[in-house]
């Protein structure tokens, strides 16, 4: 459920895959359910999510940059870095008949996906995998709420629906934790027939059914790594092989988006790109350029992720049914935090104020009519287990270059002399 605006090169790329338009979020709690829009209503009247097929786009982009004449496609899979003298001048590939080859360009960027073997000089890899995605594909069925991303607040975790075609929906059940039930031997089958099927909404229930009787579930990890970049000359991270988030918000290429605007911005002026050391030194100005709508998204998703998972603490309860309530009012209180997980606002501030009004919400209803000391412990906790949630997920992001971007010196960087 990724958002176009402001990414004018890739909006061809989102023709003639059948991809569609999504207006918004639809959240599902205990049989009830609230939706969320894109607050839109300030943009040019094509502007609107896209879910799609998500090899379809990237082949479409492959052809628009191939229809450039200044662009030359080679296809193989990149073995290593070539490096000389602390420089990275390229990359060594294999191509289909096994032919060792080597590219050589005075900038490389490496994005190469959450599986990356080529980040660990580049950055400091931290991967955390806090559950992984059980993938099915529904077919010639209609989602409650048309043209939404559908969020179903389930034990013991969130499962998405939204549609990826004009006759598939994808359903990703998230599982907590690494290990997932065998698909070989049934379990996984069973799980989800038994456990996940009476919490989803009635219209999907067949469709739900026939498509694990189908047989064709797949299962990945969702990965979270905070940018943690060691600037390098000659090379540039970018993707999921430079910052990953939980995918429960779709942020991803929303994310990896932004920071191709970012960087073409930077490039832009410059005329030549041989002074390795010089560029590199320029373009540290990159991970703090990104940071308003990356450090935001990612908050948001981590963030969210622990919300609405399912827990037997009382607090942890309590913050997951104010969040489904807030978002529920409507006006501000929906379309504040939904222009936030869109990118089309990315405050960081303004993301820290929404997630404490949501505790103290959830505080609030606590303490009326009448508070009692039970209900003030679970409140004090609330906060506690709120704060717990965020600041750690904040602290791994830059607290600076989150909320003081103008202070870093990296942000006024001048292009090097041409």
């Amino acid at each position: 459920m990724e958002n176009d605006h402001g990414f004018s090169i890739t909006a061809d790329c989102v023709e003639k895959i059948d991809a569609q338009q999504v207006f918004g979020y639809a959240l599902f709690k205990d049989g009830k359910h609230t939706r969320l829009s894109y607050p839109l209503e300030k943009f040019r009247s094509d502007v609107a999510g896209r879910s799609f097929h998500n090899g379809r786009f990237i082949q479409r982009m492959r052809e628009k940059a191939a229809s450039f004449p200044n662009v030359r496609l080679e296809q193989g899979t990149v073995t290593s870095l070539l490096e000389e003298k602390g420089i990275i001048k390229g990359v060594y590939y294999k191509t289909k008949d096994s032919q060792e080859l080597s590219a050589c360009a005075p900038l490389t960027i490496v994005c190469d996906g959450c599986f990356s073997n080529l980040r660990r000089s580049l950055c400091n890899s931290k991967v955390d995998v806090p559950s992984c995605f059980v993938g099915l594909v529904l077919e010639n069925c209609e989602l409650p709420c048309a043209n939404h991303g559908h969020v179903i607040l389930g034990d013991p975790s969130p499962v998405l629906f939204y549609p990826i075609s004009s006759t598939e929906v994808r359903c990703l059940v998230d599982v907590p934790g690494q290990k997932v039930p065998s698909i070989s031997n049934g379990e996984m089958a069973n799980y989800l027939k038994t456990v996940i099927a009476p919490q989803i909404p009635p219209e999907l229930h067949d469709a739900f059914i026939a498509a694990v009787d189908k047989g064709n579930i797949r299962t990945m990890p969702n990965r979270s790594m905070p940018a943690a970049p060691y600037p390098t000359p000659g090379a540039l991270l970018m993707g999921d092989a430079f910052n990953m988030r939980h995918p429960l918000t779709g942020g991803g290429m929303t994310v990896a988006l932004s920071d191709i605007v970012v960087l073409r911005n930077l490039l832009r002026p410059l005329r030549d790109l041989n002074d390795a050391p010089s560029l590199c030194k320029y373009l540290e100005s990159f991970y703090t350029l990104r940071k308003p709508v990356a450090s935001t998204i990612n908050t948001l998703a981590g963030a969210l992720y622990k919300v609405f998972c399912a827990s037997p603490d009382p607090a942890r309860k309590e913050m997951r049914q104010a969040c489904f309530d807030y978002l529920s009012l409507g006006g501000l209180f929906s379309k504040g935090p939904v222009s936030l997980l869109s990118g089309l606002n990315p405050r960081p501030l303004r993301l820290v104020l929404h997630f404490f009004a949501v505790a103290i919400y959830g505080v609030g209803r606590l303490l009326l009519p009448f508070p009692s000391p039970q209900r003030i412990w679970i409140g004090v906790r609330l906060i506690s287990s709120a704060s717990g949630i965020i600041l750690p997920i904040i602290k791994a992001e830059g607290v600076r270059q989150m909320f003081l971007p103008a202070t870093v010196p990296a942000y006024y960087r001048n292009p090097p002399a041409a």
